[in-house]
């Protein structure tokens, strides 16, 4: 039978205190809508309707990217009524509706599956939920029980228990696999009388339970898989279990990472086998790292490319692809789409940008080599800068194969250097300078070369 899905996704989240929708803040790289749909694509589900608010599709619609079908809830009157909006745009049909909150980012494939196949086992059920055993005091939807205590009676948000109600540990989850014409049955009947003056989804279920159809309730193991995020420190904490899970997977496929909890990577980032990652380093934006690499401690990488036997001590790698075998660090600045071939060398306080480095280039202490091309071999003394700038435009420095740049020099682009060229220590060159030439001096002369006696 088919199954659609439901993302709820309309509400306000005054409470994350932010003008950015709630469901687009993000965790590990990705919005918590984006996971919520990750999570239904991993289970199967493709036909996906977002419910969405005006603020929030606005976004969308100006490239925010759901990457499913949107439709509007233009005043929140509850989920009764988000779901109805739904429906209300959706061809009816048989087979199975699952019902999902955007806001649940820690939503996993296996429990969807499951509760999918609990809707499935028996032709007389009407709804499976899922069900967690949460800490006291709570937020969530308390369940009841009938009095034997294995049907579910139905479901009463917090605000409107009783204190002996407020006392269940069992709460609703948010979860729901809903046979479709049961869904839209209760749905067309629940009605606004309660605390909030709002639609409950959840008065669906007794209307369910009364009617005598079957309802399956699932207690879901960790309650904190169906965690919603309403405020700022909820995202930190559901951020850090979806770090944990990544961080975890990268370990079992082979890479090493020293303190988990101080370590951050993001949806996407590939590690390769025996690379060690350091305390306090940052991997993300869909970086790629070779095998047998060094991270950190205390680094940063982001839209990287790294190869293999890369050591990246201390430093920010932003944007840049870093050849094998190459060594960056400590206190090194690589942005703005750096090319580094293999065996380079960039050592303290080295800042490239949009620079492209070939093998074996050495550049160890306290340089700006920025809109350069560096040949092989080449040796970057300390204190030298590529002076890129004129004020208005931007201009390329290219230095040739095996030239060595003596300390303090400063290469006042555009300007050219040929190969096995030589600058002095202090130098300012203005002008190209051929390839085995010797300069010295502000601005650079060549040096004149000594004839023996007669």
């Amino acid at each position: 039978m088919s199954a659609r899905a439901i993302v709820l996704a309309a509400g306000k989240g005054t409470r994350m205190k932010s003008s950015r929708p709630k469901v687009l803040h993000e965790l590990c790289g990705r919005s918590m809508l984006w996971w919520s749909l990750e999570a239904l694509r991993a289970a199967g589900l493709t036909d996906i309707t977002v419910v969405t608010n005006p603020e929030l599709q606005a976004v969308l619609a100006d490239g925010g990217g759901a990457g499913a079908q949107t439709v509007v809830q233009k005043e929140q009157t509850g989920t009764g009524d988000a779901v109805r909006v739904a429906l209300d745009a959706m061809p009816a049909a048989e087979g199975t509706v699952l019902v999902t909150y955007a806001d649940m980012p820690l939503l996993d494939e296996e429990l969807l599956r499951v509760v999918l196949d609990a809707l499935a086992a028996r032709s007389d059920t009407a709804l499976a939920l899922v069900t967690a055993r949460m800490p006291l005091p709570s937020s969530f939807g308390r369940i009841v029980r009938d009095r034997k205590g294995k049907r579910v009676a139905r479901i009463v948000e917090a605000r409107d228990c009783t204190p002996e109600e407020l006392a269940i540990d069992e709460m609703n989850a948010g979860v729901y696999a809903y046979d479709e014409s049961a869904l839209r049955d209760a749905v067309a009947q629940i009605d606004n009388r309660n605390a909030q003056g709002e639609y409950y989804l959840t008065d669906t279920i007794a209307l369910l339970a009364g009617s005598g159809r079957r309802v399956v309730p699932l207690v879901v193991p960790d309650y904190r898989t169906v965690l919603g995020i309403n405020d700022r420190v909820e995202l930190a904490a559901a951020r850090a279990v979806l770090n944990a899970r990544l961080c975890e997977r990268l370990m079992r496929d082979g890479v090493t990472i020293v303190d988990p909890a101080t370590t951050y990577v993001e949806f996407g980032v590939q590690i390769g086998t025996d690379t060690v990652v350091h305390p306090g380093t940052s991997i993300g934006r869909n970086s790629s790292i070779g095998t047998a690499c060094v991270l950190g401690p205390r680094s940063r990488i982001e839209a990287a490319t790294v190869g293999d036997g890369v050591r990246i001590v201390e430093s920010v790698v932003l944007d840049s692809t870093v050849g094998a075998a190459t060594s960056i660090g400590p206190y090194a600045h690589l942005r703005g789409g750096s090319r580094v071939g293999a065996r380079v060398r960039i050592g303290n306080f080295v800042e490239l940008k949009n620079a492209e480095l070939a093998d074996d280039v050495k550049a160890n202490h306290l340089a700006y080599i920025g809109d350069a091309v560096v040949g092989a071999r080449t040796n970057v003394g300390a204190g030298t800068i590529t002076a890129n700038f004129d004020g208005e435009r931007k201009h390329r420095t290219e230095i040739g194969a095996d030239v060595k740049i003596g300390t303090n020099t400063s290469l006042v682009a555009p300007v050219t250097i040929g190969d096995g060229a030589v600058t002095g220590a202090g130098t300012v060159v203005i002008r190209d300078v051929p390839a085995g030439e010797r300069v010295v001096g502000n601005p650079a002369r060549t040096l004149e070369k000594k004839t023996a006696p007669t």
